[in-house]
């Protein structure tokens, strides 16, 4: 059993580091947001933190440091997202149909896929933070090697929980469309909601009440959460606003992401025992 799930898993991240040009620019795209978005936009918002009364105990952050988090949570958005196609193309070239006629359950496709999948953004989002830190992000400032070592290890916790349920889920989409232009349309489709309904660019508080909604049960939402507390701090200042992360706030994130992953598990399940490859 578990020399299958490899087999699924080392074919994937062969297939993955052979296309360079799709590896490249999965590091681009996010590394861009945060110098140039990131750096054009901390200068404007850091006259908000110069009228800030610090009452509490928190420090006042960069919105570099504030949107690092964010371009965290995108980097293993977009990865995950599309980290379901190949089963489209496995599906167009007739390699799927192979593998459906093997005596290797159908289920361990996903999960060695699923594996594959968090060890793609647990890369990137390393690639991420050692960028993020060399262009002034300061990410967990003050802190001992040993705690630096815990708390990027929370984070990848986070990011592989996250990678899991939307993976999941691009895989569930990916087994019910016929061609790879469909499935790029509704990953674009759904990736511009899912990131611009969360707290990633800027604090929810100025959302109306539906985006609030939308924010509270958005699993990117609480993957940022759980990135911020572990590689900022669990009380400080951005943008005029002030952020505090309790213990209890975390746990109910990380429960709401293992959730999420659980279920959209089911839906690749149920998709992939449905899947019928001609």
């Amino acid at each position: 059993m578990a020399m299958e799930f490899l087999t699924v898993y080392w074919r994937d991240m062969l297939r993955f580091f052979r296309f360079r040009a799709l590896l490249i620019s999965s590091l681009i795209q996010p590394a861009l947001w945060l110098a140039l978005y990131g750096g054009a936009m901390s200068s404007s918002f850091s006259r908000f933190d110069s009228t800030l009364n610090l009452s509490h105990a928190g420090v006042s952050i960069s919105y570099l440091t504030f949107l690092g988090a964010g371009v965290i949570a995108l980097t293993a958005l977009f990865t995950s997202l599309f980290g379901g196609m190949f089963l489209i193309f496995d599906k167009e070239f007739g390699l799927l149909r192979e593998v459906f006629a093997s005596p290797m359950p159908r289920t361990h496709i996903i999960i060695g896929i699923g594996l594959s999948g968090i060890t793609k953004s647990l890369l990137q989002v390393s690639v991420i933070i050692g960028f993020g830190l060399l262009i002034g992000v300061r990410f967990f400032s003050g802190r001992a090697p040993l705690q630096i070592i815990l708390d990027i290890l929370g984070i990848f916790a986070f990011v592989g929980v996250f990678s899991l349920g939307i993976l999941f889920l691009s895989s569930a989409i990916s087994l019910s469309m016929d061609n790879h232009e469909g499935l790029q349309g509704v990953i674009t489709l759904l990736s511009m909601p899912i990131f611009f309904a969360s707290n990633a660019l800027y604090s929810i508080d100025v959302f109306p009440w539906p985006l609030k909604v939308a924010s509270a049960i958005n699993p990117l939402t609480h993957l940022i959460n759980g990135v911020r507390y572990f590689a900022i701090g669990n009380d400080f200042y951005a943008m005029g606003y002030h952020y505090a992360y309790s213990t209890d706030d975390v746990v109910r994130s990380m429960l709401a992401l293992t959730a999420f992953a659980g279920f959209m598990f089911l839906v690749a399940r149920w998709a992939l025992k449905r899947a019928v490859v001609v």
